[in-house]
């Protein structure tokens, strides 16, 4: 799942970031409101978490210009807590507020529940392939009745592999998906974190669902035995 920090702090937006990242979502990010803007209503995001106190266009004027485009979740961090500006963000349609400084796991707590109020309820999220069942809001996956024990990156991976099942994806979109790196050919770093997920996957299991395509990269599905 998609993610767009707009924070004009450096050290504040690189600590959103790896948090986020880490915490199995893909981060874009943005340092003024105009940017922020810009990729909101161009970018396919499922939350935006945006900062109030920002240079030229600040947080209010990005939500009322983001919800005449776009209802996509909206949390709003700031460092002022007076009442007043929390009614003035609900008002133009922030989806929640946070006051400065919060700790990590409760911005996180309230990213998750964001996330699973914005799905339609009539839509299942849960990715299945096979005996394979990943489920992206509760971060959770499962082989049967097996949970599967994954850290972070491990689930983001297979999480991508589950959702493009079938689709081969190269190293290089692997690398840029997951990592938010541009790939180098002379790294391994994709080879490795595949053979630790079917470690995790596959390798307990009589029925293997990654399959290398040489030359080419992974892919994730179920194939006839042979």
């Amino acid at each position: 799942m998609k993610i767009l920090v707009v924070e004009d702090e450096p050290q504040a937006l690189e600590y959103l970031r790896q948090g986020l990242s880490e915490s199995g979502y893909a981060v874009e990010t943005a340092l003024t409101g105009t940017d922020g803007l810009h990729a909101a209503v161009t970018g396919d995001h499922d939350l935006v978490v945006l900062d109030v106190m920002l240079p030229g266009v600040d947080g209010f004027a990005v939500l009322s210009a983001l919800r005449s485009a776009s209802q996509v979740p909206v949390l709003m961090l700031t460092s002022r807590d007076q009442m007043s500006d929390k009614v003035r963000g609900f008002d133009l349609g922030a989806d929640d507020y946070l006051t400065k400084p919060f700790q990590f796991p409760e911005l996180l707590g309230r990213v998750r529940a964001l996330l699973r109020r914005g799905r339609p309820a009539a839509h299942d999220p849960v990715l299945r392939v096979a005996d394979l069942e990943v489920d992206p809001v509760r971060h959770s996956a499962m082989r049967g009745d097996t949970r599967l024990d994954l850290s972070a990156k491990e689930f983001a991976l297979l999480a991508l592999l589950a959702e493009r099942s079938g689709d081969v994806l190269s190293r290089t979109e692997i690398a840029s998906l997951v990592w938010d790196i541009h790939f180098d050919s002379g790294t391994n770093v994709v080879d490795v974190a595949i053979r630790r997920l079917r470690a995790k996957v596959d390798d307990p299991f009589a029925v293997k669902l990654i399959h290398t395509v040489r030359g080419v990269g992974y892919v994730l599905e179920a194939r006839p035995s042979t």
